[in-house]
């Protein structure tokens, strides 16, 4: 299997990206301090925040399964990924989180956006 280191990094920001949504589902169930990156809350409601969270983190785990495995799917599946929890990072500051809060999870989901948009990525996945 030839993989391009491109899509090496993606699969590790993908794993990566689900820590960070298990780390976010632990802030906002209260189980870890947020104290030195700022407060989280998702518009008063944290529980729901929490499910969100983990579920993000479950498909950003089988997501990278099917990135390091070059599934054509994949490709597709992680800017799709990508740009929901960039949009729900989004609505989670609009919901009170603070910036600092969330300002890791935007990061790996810009750069996933971006390394996913690369022409060697999208050649490995057949996209043209």
């Amino acid at each position: 299997m030839n993989r391009p280191f491109a899509v090496t990094l993606l699969a590790i920001l993908a794993v990566i990206a689900g820590i960070i949504g298990i780390f976010d589902t632990l802030r906002y169930l209260g189980l870890l301090p947020v104290a030195s990156l700022g407060s989280v809350d998702f518009f008063g409601f944290s529980f729901i925040g929490a499910i969100f969270a983990g579920i993000v983190a479950l498909i950003w785990f089988w997501d990278a399964k099917m990135l390091w495995t070059l599934d054509p799917r994949g490709w597709v599946f992680t800017i799709s990924i990508g740009v929901i929890y960039l949009i729900f990072d989004i609505l989670a500051v609009i919901g009170r989180s603070s910036w600092q809060a969330m300002m890791p999870s935007i990061i790996v989901s810009g750069l996933v956006i971006i390394l996913c948009l690369l022409p060697g990525t999208k050649a490995a996945f057949g996209q043209s």
